[in-house]
């Protein structure tokens, strides 16, 4: 899977999640799985197919009469890219600084401290 030309946006985030979940998938399919979620017409998910084919983020097959669309993208680039580009804009790209954020301004349940002594662990055992 390829990396898209330009950055996902929020609403084709969803469109990107269904077919994340399954593909291929024609576009009456994910009309079905998203336009009732987000409160969109079928043609605004069209619209998002067309955008996300621009930027070469999925793939359309034709299919008869119809085309099956399926990602390009891999979700975990996406995550990765999205973390990234989170951590370069709020986070000066420093892990521990995104860290300290959240330990002073949420509340970390016991079973978040535990999952976070776990991560680090197995980091430190990989070194």
């Amino acid at each position: 899977m390829t990396q898209p030309t330009k950055s996902i946006s929020i609403a084709e985030s969803k469109i990107m999640e269904t077919l994340w979940r399954a593909h291929p998938l024609t576009a009456d399919d994910i009309i079905k799985e998203v336009a009732s979620q987000q409160n969109w017409s079928a043609g605004t998910v069209k619209s998002l197919l067309n955008r996300l084919l621009s930027k070469d983020a999925i793939s359309a097959e034709r299919d008869g009469r119809r085309f099956l669309y399926s990602p390009l993208l891999a979700h975990d680039d996406y995550v990765n890219s999205e973390g990234q580009g989170l951590l370069d804009r709020l986070f000066e790209g420093r892990v521990s600084s995104l860290f300290a954020h959240f330990s002073k301004h949420e509340q970390l349940s016991a079973n978040d401290i535990n999952d976070i002594k776990k991560i680090i662990a197995e980091i430190e055992d990989d070194q």
